[in-house]
């Protein structure tokens, strides 16, 4: 029997590929994003109350009542947007799945779907599984700023969805309020909607605010929003996240979402309910990743490579293009084995593989693993 694949062109991600390489090569693995350090003991402790006093059946479909009223309370302190935690939010088994659902709930066949590229890579899948047709547009070099231009010259009678994502994966770069105002007047008198990924909302540097699209009231009722406490808690394997949108648009995502997963894991659901009565853990998130981000930076400055800081998210890309012409996968599986650093190459994040000579590096780990890899880095020039 053969299998006619819904998605030919899909085969290991790089993330997993990376990963595996910088396992084999013993190699300080900076591809991959996720935190290298554990969560909050506290938090840990929550979960296993919640354990042991026994709630591990079902949750309800939609999220406990409990979490979805954290979810508002934390959108009115730090958006000061007021939605309904009942009606508006629902918790999901990671921002993968709310990303998923987003697009499954409007998406039909022909319709097509505007991608900012680069563009994190679970978008376009989800897109063509759904009937829709993914059309990239390309962000603005060296800052990753949005192309208006561009973007307006993408729409057609047959966008249905925009995607945005900020702070952005891979670049780092947030959107300002005006962005927010310019792509509010742009989708004025449409009909389009917009997904918005922003996973990594409390992770912004350089005392820059991030701005939830919640926050433009033209946006909001348009809009998905798309978070993870996994990203924001350091525990990205309990694959816990939620969805924001506007009543008629949540209906339609808890339609897809309960022949998804039904229900989120329970008793993590009641410790971050509980952990989240205290506002400092998220709102010092920021503090925490700058050290980390300036470490970073500071150590890269011995390097041969450019860079622009990251204005948010775990990750700081570099460029190499002034040094060599390599291919981006051909640098970063190299240096994974010959210098023992692994990164992620920019070039998977666009639908055509266009190589900028960007490289991203994850560092969302201890400080020890990050002075380690900056010190192999500094000899970079040996091998180029």
């Amino acid at each position: 029997m053969v299998i006619s694949s819904k998605l030919p062109k899909v085969g290991t991600n790089i993330f997993t590929t990376m990963s595996k390489l910088a396992s084999e090569c013993g190699a300080v693995n900076l591809s991959q994003g996720f935190p290298g350090f554990s969560s909050d003991p506290i938090l840990l402790e929550l979960v296993n109350k919640y354990m042991i006093k026994g709630f591990n059946q079902y949750a309800p479909m939609s999220g406990i009542s409990q979490l979805c009223e954290r979810v508002a309370e934390k959108t009115r302190l730090v958006q000061g947007v007021e939605i309904d935690p009942y009606e508006e939010v629902t918790i999901v088994s990671g921002a993968t799945e709310a990303l998923y659902a987003s697009i499954a709930a409007v998406v039909t066949k022909g319709d097509q779907v505007i991608i900012l590229e680069p563009a994190y890579d679970s978008y376009t899948p989800a897109i063509e599984l759904n009937g829709g047709v993914a059309v990239g547009v390309k962000l603005n070099l060296p800052d990753f700023s949005v192309n208006w231009d561009a973007l307006k010259a993408a729409i057609t009678p047959k966008t249905k969805v925009i995607i945005v994502n900020t702070p952005h994966n891979p670049s780092g770069y947030v959107w300002t309020k005006n962005e927010l105002d310019i792509l509010a007047e742009l989708l004025a008198d449409t009909d389009i909607y917009i997904v918005s990924d922003e996973v990594y909302e409390h992770i912004t540097f350089d005392t820059r605010e991030h701005y939830s699209l919640l926050s433009n009231s033209i946006l909001r009722e348009r809009t998905f929003v798309c978070g993870s406490f996994g990203k924001t808690f350091h525990v990205t394997g309990w694959k816990v996240g939620y969805c924001i949108a506007p009543k008629s648009l949540t209906t339609e995502f808890r339609k897809i979402h309960q022949y998804l997963t039904f229900s989120t894991a329970t008793p993590f659901q009641y410790a971050l309910a509980e952990y989240l009565q205290e506002s400092s853990k998220y709102l010092e998130l920021s503090d925490f990743y700058q050290v980390k981000r300036d470490l970073f930076c500071e150590g890269l400055k011995q390097t041969p490579f450019k860079f622009i800081p990251a204005q948010g998210t775990f990750f700081q890309q570099v460029s190499y293009g002034h040094l060599t012409d390599e291919p981006d996968l051909e640098l970063a599986v190299r240096m994974t084995r010959e210098i023992g650093v692994a990164s992620i190459p920019i070039s998977v994040f666009y639908s055509e593989k266009d190589d900028p000579k960007i490289l991203r590096f994850c560092f969302a780990k201890e400080d020890f693993m990050l002075e380690k890899a900056l010190e192999k880095l500094s000899k970079i020039k040996n091998y180029l």
